[in-house]
């Protein structure tokens, strides 16, 4: 599939609680703590938009209102994509329960689903666009953006994933999967629709969907970063300062 036929809607992930951040999550959700003095939401906003999404559904929970209040500000000066709020002020729903919960503002059609807490640096084209390309809905249900587990920074050591001819296998216990998810996907958004009530997990569902080769994935290049603590927002901070804005 080329980019131009890529999912329009994307679901944006940004109800977590952020404890790992803290202190910097003390008076703000995780998603509007700042690197390179851009909030992490507007770094995958962007990203997104770049891509061609015009509608983001993101997930509110903690500091519920702040987040609503920035993503306004970001619709008023005229920045896409526009934005649709999946409210859990209730109780935060995790991946796959956030995403159930947003199936009537997602629609039936492919989805981006996407977390706030990675950053990144391109090596050459768009790593979006190398997910949209490698997406097929006839023989995939989910196709992940994955990354070098050795080359990226604050991911799991041991990895998530093996590729073959773009199949994803989940690592068994004791194995070191040489790829890495960083947090960016397109899926059916039916895959959740027959989960539990309440909160859960995506995870469970890839690798009941994987063993049926059904989850794909494409590594585009460049350097991954997870912004999970203090300490990842200096490390991120310096690896971007070192790069030249294209």
């Amino acid at each position: 599939m080329s980019a131009a036929h890529a999912p329009r809607i994307a679901m944006v992930l940004a109800a977590g609680l952020g404890t790992r951040m803290r202190p910097l999550t003390d008076d703000r959700p995780k998603a509007l703590v700042e690197v390179g003095g851009k909030a992490l939401i507007d770094h995958m906003l962007d990203r997104l938009a770049a891509a061609g999404v015009e509608t983001a559904v993101v997930n509110v929970h903690y500091f519920a209102d702040r987040l609503e209040a920035h993503l306004a500000a970001r619709q008023a000066r005229g920045l896409a994509p526009r934005i649709v709020i999946s409210d859990e002020r209730p109780q935060a729903l995790e991946t796959g329960g956030g995403v159930k919960h947003a199936l009537p503002l997602l629609g039936d059609d492919p989805v981006w689903v996407a977390n706030i807490d990675s950053v990144w640096i391109e090596h050459g084209g768009s790593a979006v666009d190398a997910v949209a390309r490698a997406w097929d809905p006839a023989t995939m249900d989910v196709c992940l953006m994955l990354a070098s587990t050795a080359g990226s920074l604050g991911f799991h050591d041991s990895g998530d994933v093996f590729l073959d001819g773009g199949v994803v296998r989940f690592k068994a216990p004791g194995e070191t999967g040489p790829l890495v998810y960083v947090g960016v996907h397109i899926c059916k958004p039916r895959i959740v629709a027959d989960g539990p009530d309440g909160p859960f997990s995506l995870t469970p569902i890839w690798k009941a969907l994987a063993a049926e080769h059904r989850v794909h994935g494409v590594a585009p290049d460049g350097l991954w970063m997870h912004v999970g603590d203090p300490g990842a927002v200096a490390a991120a901070e310096a690896r971007l300062a070192k790069t030249t804005p294209a």
